[in-house]
This record gives structure tokens, C-alpha cells and sequence, in this order.
């Protein structure tokens, strides 16, 4: 499957960004869809995902939306809040249910100033 991520920018602290991806195939009930985020020095965090159940992590509980549309294969991310820790490269990724991450976009930026 292929994902195309989209959404990301500049934005001061406090404003909001969606994201987007968008898959080339069906991912309800097929796929696990999933948002992380690399930020320079810290490790690959993956911040919400979206499959029979959503969560998310501790870090942007409250914040953070994962949603899906599923006629458009297309899972967003809507995120609120935005703090300069939330700067980062955001990557949607998917997974069978069964199975691991091996399908990634190409990661979209997201640069939040204080």
C-alpha cells in the first residue's frame, strides 16, 4: 500500500494543523493506520494509531485526533495545542492486523515556533 502525507507547516505555539494521509487501497478493517514522529535527537514516537480501537500516547492525549474516512482511504491527524516539543517530522504509517509497520509515507514537517 502506498501513503501520501500531507499537512504540515509552521505554526506558533497554541495554533492547530491537520495532517493527512491517504492510502491507494481500502485500509477499513484491512489495515492498522498509525501517525509517528521523529524529532532531531529523540526517538521514533508513534503518537496515535487508528484500527478496530484508537489510542494514543501519554504525550498527546487530549491534543492529539486520529480519525478515518473511509470512503476516501484517508486517515488525518488533528492536532491542537501545538507546543515547540511537538516539532518533528510526522509519518503516517500501516499495518495488516496481523502484522508489522512496513508501509510508510514519505513524512510531512511539522515546526512549531514559541
Amino acid at each position: 500500500v502506498q501513503l501520501q502525507a500531507s499537512g504540515g507547516g509552521l505554526v506558533q505555539a497554541g495554533g492547530s494543523l491537520r495532517l493527512s494521509c491517504t492510502a491507494s487501497v481500502r485500509i477499513t478493517g484491512m489495515y492498522v493506520m498509525a501517525w509517528f514522529r521523529l524529532a532531531p535527537g529523540k526517538k521514533r514516537e508513534c503518537v496515535a494509531r487508528i484500527g478496530d480501537i484508537t489510542d494514543y500516547a501519554d504525550s498527546v492525549k487530549g491534543r492529539f485526533t486520529i480519525t478515518r474516512d473511509d470512503v476516501k482511504n484517508t486517515v488525518y491527524l488533528q492536532i491542537n495545542s501545538l507546543k515547540p516539543e511537538d516539532t518533528a517530522v510526522y509519518y503516517c504509517a500501516a499495518r495488516k492486523y496481523e502484522g508489522n509497520y512496513d508501509n510508510w509515507g514519505q513524512g510531512t514537517l511539522v515546526t512549531v515556533s514559541s
